[in-house]
């Protein structure tokens, strides 16, 4: 009889079952479940922390939308903006099948399907906008004779010009479009003004893509605004249709503005004008770098600050006023009258100023709080602020990647959460002290809120403008309350009294009041160190150090202090964020080279200035440029320039163009074989292969300006942050 083996310990089922397998199947099964369970774990938390943390779900409503809108900036394709509405709506639906009529999970529920519908709405709005107010650029520069009729006239008398937008229909294709020109300010009438109907000649230029990555993108504003090229007027310009009905509001800027100016002097007339009217035209680009190495330039642009200004005086003096007719004070609530005659007065200073977006979001959050003080609530608060943001964004999404909307309100976040926080609310309570402690305590208050500012803003400002005023907080102490409660009242009180001729005494103390204030920016900016240039920070990083900042003013409790973390990891990138060695314009004709000298090299010194500029600051250099022939470690003939640079260990060759006059092809091959890098404002042929980069008129036409960084090896471009957006096309040769 035969006898069955014993089988192989590796067959037997050690945890019992049918199946050899059995016990493999079950560790895998307690897995799942144990994943299970710490998922189920992290959702209960999540239910429970929402609970505890009693937040104003306002605000954050507010950053879901500008959330929306911001994926539709930073994705690229419509499928993908059509995969993020999906995937909101897939998010929505899986949180309503899965958690609703579970306690345990309710306020969880409630911040995924509103989170999903505000970002989804955001995504839709930006899109939808961008569909139907988006301009096609023209493809390529033209000369062109144009009869349009004026929609905008805007006078810069700083710069002896007027800026005409006009409406009119392309002489090639038909099509309706919206042009800006420049044109010479001799060259204008008074009768040219908004309806009006003129004929010229013009130069055409598409609108300008950024120069360098992280430069201005001219040409997304310009697609929002519905331009389709901008130029400068050739000849004449013949009136052949006056305005039937001159826009009021626009002559009644250009008016206030002229009768301003004609009552002041210097540079204090162009601020004046720009404090009363909106108009900026009049302030010269000294004035303008004055104001803003001194941290001063956001007075002025017509922001929260004028607008609650001007409400503040019309509310007050409302108030007093109407306490003086007995028979009114006894049948209607004066707080109520007053705020009603407050906010129209906000809302016509608002239209005559232009509706700027920092101006209507002001007007709105200004209007909220007169409400809020009519009904007896609490005046300032971040639910009134969101409710603006989302206002100003509803209207006008594409104002959340401006410098404008950030600013506006990241600085009005950042009062509103400093004073509505419990050691700010003791430090201000009333006590029984003497005035001047407590006109100490103000004060220490307003340099504390002057220094939270400053931090708030900062990494808006450097990502913008990769620069920051050093002072600014200090001299801001000094100078807000000086326009707010000394010059904006003048200049209202000279217009007042200029209605019987009395003005002049006004208008002296104005310009006094003006004067100190351009003195106060001279002192600030001539100090060492006023003004900090910083190389280009990268949109994650200033993504990431914004969210933390949100964090910190939009929470409450010990939990906001958690937004500290993404503020400390952002600094610390940003710290560490290489310079680029190699920048080069979009035009291939200015390149600027970091690293070899106290100053920055560059292969041309543009007579404009506009390029050099902005090759300094995206560079985070100062001072003045040297160019490649004057440094002794560049090799240069009337054609080339040849560069040697030492970096990551290794030596590179660096070959750049400086004509355009017909070089031996042979010879150029054979060149451009012995070096890592050719870069020219030219096409150059095939037989040109560099070792590592060819960046000719070729590859910027399609990709852009480009910076490079050869210890990394990288290089980054206009285009890689471009995408499908309407406003670039890299293959159309800018």
């Amino acid at each position: 009889m035969a006898t069955r083996s014993a089988p192989p310990l590796a067959d037997l089922p050690l945890h019992g079952g049918d199946f050899p397998h059995d016990g493999a199947a079950q560790r895998q099964w307690r897995k799942r479940r144990r994943l299970s369970s710490v998922a189920a774990d992290l959702i209960g938390s999540a239910d429970a922390f929402l609970s505890r943390a009693g937040f104003d779900r306002g605000p954050w409503l507010a950053v879901g939308f500008a959330s929306g809108i911001g994926a539709w900036f930073l994705l690229d394709t419509v499928w993908e903006w059509s995969a993020f509405l999906v995937l909101c709506g897939l998010a929505a639906l899986f949180a309503l099948a899965c958690w609703r009529g579970r306690e345990d999970r309710s306020h969880l529920l409630i911040a995924v399907v509103a989170l999903a519908c505000v970002l989804a709405l955001g995504m839709a709005a930006i899109w939808a906008r961008s569909t139907t107010v988006g301009a096609e650029p023209i493809a390529y520069p033209r000369v062109l004779a144009l009869d349009g009729r004026i929609l905008v006239r805007e006078d810069q008398p700083a710069d002896a010009r007027t800026r005409l937008t006009l409406a009119l229909r392309d002489a090639e294709t038909g099509r309706a479009m919206k042009v800006r020109v420049n044109v010479q300010q001799d060259r204008v009438s008074p009768s040219m003004e908004e309806g009006a109907r003129v004929r010229l000649k013009a130069r055409l230029m598409p609108p300008s893509p950024p120069i360098l990555p992280g430069a201005y993108d001219f040409a997304r504003t310009a697609w929002f605004e519905g331009l389709a090229a901008t130029g400068s007027l050739i000849g004449p310009v013949d009136l052949i249709e006056p305005a039937k009905a001159p826009a009021p509001l626009a002559e009644a800027q250009r008016r206030l503005s002229a009768h301003v100016r004609a009552n002041m002097e210097g540079s204090a007339a162009s601020i004046a004008a720009a404090l009363a009217s909106g108009d900026r035209g009049a302030i010269s680009e000294a004035d303008e770098a004055l104001m803003r190495d001194s941290g001063l330039t956001h007075l002025l642009s017509i922001s929260g600050l004028h607008v609650s200004a001007v409400i503040a005086a019309a509310y007050l003096l409302a108030m007093r006023l109407l306490a003086l007719w007995p028979w009114l004070a006894l049948r209607v609530r004066l707080p109520l009258a007053a705020a009603l005659l407050g906010a129209l007065a906000g809302i016509g200073y608002t239209l005559l100023t232009g509706a700027e977006v920092p101006t209507v979001r002001s007007c709105v959050g200004a209007v909220l709080v007169l409400i809020a003080l009519a009904l007896g609530r609490e005046p300032l608060s971040l639910r009134m602020m969101a409710v603006a943001a989302i206002v100003v964004l509803a209207l006008w999404p594409e104002s959340l990647v401006g410098p404008s909307f950030q600013m506006s309100f990241a600085a009005v976040i950042a009062i509103v959460a400093l004073h509505n926080a419990g050691w700010a609310k003791r430090f201000l309570a009333p006590r029984e002290q003497s005035w001047l402690a407590r006109t100490g305590r103000r004060i220490a208050m307003l340099f504390a809120t002057g220094l939270l500012i400053e931090f708030a803003l900062m990494p808006i400002v450097l990502f913008h403008f990769h620069r920051a005023g050093v002072y600014g907080a200090f001299a801001n102490v000094l100078a807000i309350p000086l326009v707010t409660f000394v010059t904006m009242p003048l200049l209202a009180l000279a217009l007042l009294l200029d209605l019987v001729g009395a003005g002049a005494p006004a208008w002296w103390a104005a310009q006094v009041s003006l004067d100190l204030l351009l003195g106060l920016a001279r002192f600030t900016a001539a100090q060492p160190g006023a003004v900090k240039l910083m190389p280009q920070m990268g949109l994650g990083t200033v993504l990431v150090i914004v969210g933390g900042l949100l964090w910190l003013a939009l929470w409450q409790g010990r939990a906001r202090l958690w937004g500290l973390i993404p503020v400390a990891i952002g600094v610390v990138v940003f710290l560490s964020t290489p310079i680029p060695d190699i920048l080069i314009t979009r035009d291939g004709r200015h390149v600027g080279v970091t690293g070899e000298s106290d100053r920055l090299l560059v292969l041309r010194d543009s007579r404009s200035g506009f390029a050099r500029e902005n090759l300094l600051e995206l560079a985070g250099a100062e001072g003045e440029v040297l160019l490649f022939e004057e440094w002794p470690g560049a090799r240069c003939s009337r054609d080339f320039c040849v560069l040697t640079l030492e970096r990551g260990g290794r030596e590179w060759q660096v070959l750049m163009a400086r004509s355009r006059d017909m070089v031996e092809e042979r010879a150029l091959a054979a060149a451009c074989e012995r070096t890592d890098i050719v870069i020219a404002d030219r096409f150059l042929p095939r037989s040109c292969q560099p070792a590592w980069l060819k960046a000719d008129g070729r590859f910027l036409r399609s990709e852009g300006g480009t910076a490079i960084y050869l210890e990394r090896e990288t290089i980054r471009t206009v285009a890689q942050s471009q995408g499908e957006h309407g406003w670039w096309k890299g293959d159309r040769g800018r």
